[in-house]
């Protein structure tokens, strides 16, 4: 990754449209549940769930609902069983979509997501269609000088520093999140985002007739409640994407 990343101004827009505080609770709460679930209610021995954990307080979800949500997912409290799915598709313009479920009704997802692509447009793709093209990641979004930065960073264990805009785009492997967060935290960086995210190792350039449909799409799946995350490859220039926001 090098230079002005267009991942910044997807998490960027991404967090407007969460502004529904409540949904966006709700699949907080979710992935917290589902990673206790598999990995065990101790965040010191779950790196899934000490990230879950994090990026819930990030958004200010209440620490009884927190705890709640961890004893619910490791048995403590009754709970439900939710279930990972990823679907894979094509948004207008040939963009591949990835598209991470968390679901106690495998059905419902599934209509819903086929659904959601058919009136948008998009072409829902078979298991491993669009997948090879997403690596798993830590990512974080920081601010703060370079050299401090950069040394914090590399110090935590991350693989990667680049600037992004007036901003620092931090990648290292997804059980080293926390280790460099906490580094960059401890040298008084800003981190402005943090997450255990897909990144794209192509991407597809969109125009500005392509990316409005694009939109719609990630509207449509995002707005499901059994969808955790979408993610995507696409590279909309950010005039367009400014327009169309």
């Amino acid at each position: 990754m090098a230079g002005h990343s267009k991942w910044a101004n997807i998490k960027h827009r991404k967090g407007r449209q969460d502004a529904a505080r409540g949904k966006l609770f709700a699949k907080l709460i979710r992935a917290i549940e589902s990673a206790a679930r598999n990995g065990g209610g101790d965040p010191a021995a779950n790196a899934t769930l000490a990230t879950a954990i994090q990026k819930a307080k990030d958004s200010s979800v209440p620490k009884d609902t927190i705890e709640r949500a961890v004893a619910r997912g490791s048995g403590d409290l009754d709970g439900v069983a939710y279930e990972e799915i990823w679907y894979e598709g094509y948004a207008p313009g040939g963009v591949a979509m990835y598209v991470q479920i968390l679901t106690d009704n495998r059905n419902r997802a599934a209509s819903d997501v086929r659904a959601a692509f058919n009136k948008n447009n998009g072409n829902l793709g078979e298991p491993g269609s669009v997948g090879y093209l997403f690596e798993q990641k830590g990512y974080i979004l920081a601010t703060g000088d370079e050299d401090t930065v950069m040394m914090a960073a590399l110090d935590g264990g991350a693989e990667d520093v680049t600037p992004s805009d007036e901003q620092w785009e931090v990648i290292s492997a997804p059980s080293d999140l926390a280790s460099v967060r906490s580094a960059l935290e401890d040298a008084e960086v800003t981190i402005d985002s943090a997450d255990v995210t897909q990144l794209p190792s192509t991407t597809v350039p969109v125009d500005a007739a392509t990316a409005p449909k694009v939109l719609r799409l990630v509207d449509a799946l995002e707005d499901l409640d059994d969808v955790q995350a979408v993610f995507a490859n696409f590279d909309i220039p950010d005039e367009v994407m400014a327009d169309v926001s």
